[in-house]
């Protein structure tokens, strides 16, 4: 198969990009950095140099193509997020009609089933919809868990305030996800034909906050560590004294308080798969932590 893997070499890409060619695929990778053309080819893997905002690149880009693997990388500084997603996911769609592709994995979210109220995942509604309104393509939605790396956030925070803290805690569920697990979901995916739409969520390992926080602090030496629950008011002061854009923080509180509610993952979905367990991130967390990445 001709595969097309947007995201450049990222943390989903570039494993993705690796196990394609190893299956035996023609992989091209989209990436906006000509810097990263010798990286992607290293791989095995043609490069494709330009912008996702740029439609008649895509188009001749995915021409030929008989899948594509399609993310909008995340951008926090863009003030205008349902803007920005409405305008890269309907560049693809836009690309996958004029070119013929028949199969696209779109890389999604937990929550984007719902039309309010999560914060930065509304973009990933957002695009979903777009896609679906594709006629001549099967689509699948990957509805990926809380990233592991999400996580190295807070290594300040335990540095300076020995404790983990945000508008969500305690008791309350993550289900976590390592891009490597995402990477494996899409290959499996972009490999089938695929119908009309379909929606699979991908998780590696489900915990609530006070578990993962006793888990990381056994691996930094931190015995006891836990897991604060702010309110959402004292979340937004703490991120406006910071300095942090208001549409940020808005983002974030607003994110945060639908993990704390439930209302996130209040889809039933199904337990999870991944094989990388939050153990097996926390010895990774404990390398970055003692060498002061943050």
């Amino acid at each position: 198969m001709k595969i097309i893997v947007t995201g450049s070499l990222g943390d989903i890409s570039r494993p993705l990009t690796q196990t394609l060619v190893q299956e035996g695929h023609t992989v091209t990778v989209i990436s906006s950095k000509p810097e990263k053309q010798k990286d992607i080819e290293a791989l095995g893997a043609g490069a494709a140099i330009g912008s996702l905002q740029d439609a008649d690149f895509l188009v001749a880009a995915f021409t030929g193509a008989d899948a594509v693997f399609a993310m909008v990388p995340r951008n926090y500084a863009e003030p205008d997020q349902l803007g920005y997603y409405s305008s890269i996911a309907g560049n693809y769609a836009q690309a996958v009609q004029q070119s013929g592709v028949k199969r696209v994995v779109y890389l999604s979210s937990y929550g984007a089933h719902l039309d309010k109220g999560t914060g930065f995942i509304l973009g990933a509604h957002v695009a979903e919809g777009i896609l679906d309104r594709l006629k001549d393509a099967a689509v699948t939605h990957l509805r990926a868990g809380y990233f592991y790396y999400n996580l190295y956030s807070f290594t300040d925070m335990i540095k300076e305030q020995g404790f983990m803290g945000a508008n969500y805690g305690g008791h309350d569920r993550l289900l976590l996800v390592a891009p490597a697990d995402i990477a494996a979901a899409a290959a499996e995916e972009l490999a089938l034909p695929g119908t009309g739409r379909q929606v699979r969520y991908v998780a590696s390992d489900e915990r609530t906050a006070s578990e993962v926080a006793a888990v990381l602090g056994a691996a930094i030496g931190k015995p006891g560590l836990k897991w604060e629950t702010f309110t959402d008011e004292q979340l937004k002061n703490s991120m406006e004294q910071r300095g942090m854009p208001a549409h940020f923080v808005a983002g974030m509180v607003e994110l945060g308080a639908s993990l704390h509610s439930g209302r996130l993952y209040e889809q039933h979905v199904p337990g999870a798969t991944g094989r990388i367990k939050l153990e097996d991130f926390a010895k990774e967390f404990a390398l970055a932590f003692k060498k002061g990445v943050s």
